[in-house]
């Protein structure tokens, strides 16, 4: 399955995922890319910071926005082009997050879109914010 085409698309589409972060998220997380900042994976550390227990990477809630895009919108077939991103609230095991992009920009005739990006947890805080470039699928779903 492709996702939508640049002329499937309109300012103002929007997508979302949801997700519960387990411990084990955080771990596997973790020693695939091997940021073992003890922040993120020793409990005895992470008590002694602001945080009081461990946090997950903040790029792992990036992650997430990769997920929208990859499977939503545009979905897939879609090219992530640029992201920044601003972290606002830690993530611990155990919060629900809710990931979401919504299209603020498209260049049609570069195959292109700007997307605001936000996560927020299951108080409706935000724990990341930011802007992406996408490049969606010039081929048409089946």
């Amino acid at each position: 399955m492709i996702g939508k085409t640049i002329s499937e698309l309109a300012t103002g589409d929007r997508a979302e995922i949801t997700r519960v972060v387990e411990e084990d998220d955080i771990a596997a997380f973790v020693d695939a890319v091997g940021d073992y900042n003890p922040v993120h994976s020793d409990p005895t550390y992470a008590a002694t910071t602001p945080f009081k227990a461990p946090i997950a990477p903040g790029i792992f809630t990036a992650g997430l926005i990769s997920a929208v895009i990859g499977t939503e919108l545009p979905g897939p077939g879609a090219i992530y082009l640029s992201q920044s991103l601003k972290f606002v609230k830690p993530v611990k095991a155990g919060d629900v997050i809710t990931a979401r992009a919504e299209i603020v920009e498209l260049l049609a005739e570069r195959n292109r879109i700007r997307l605001q990006t936000v996560c927020v947890n299951q108080r409706g805080e935000e724990v990341l914010s930011g802007e992406g470039w996408v490049m969606p699928s010039r081929t048409a779903g089946v």
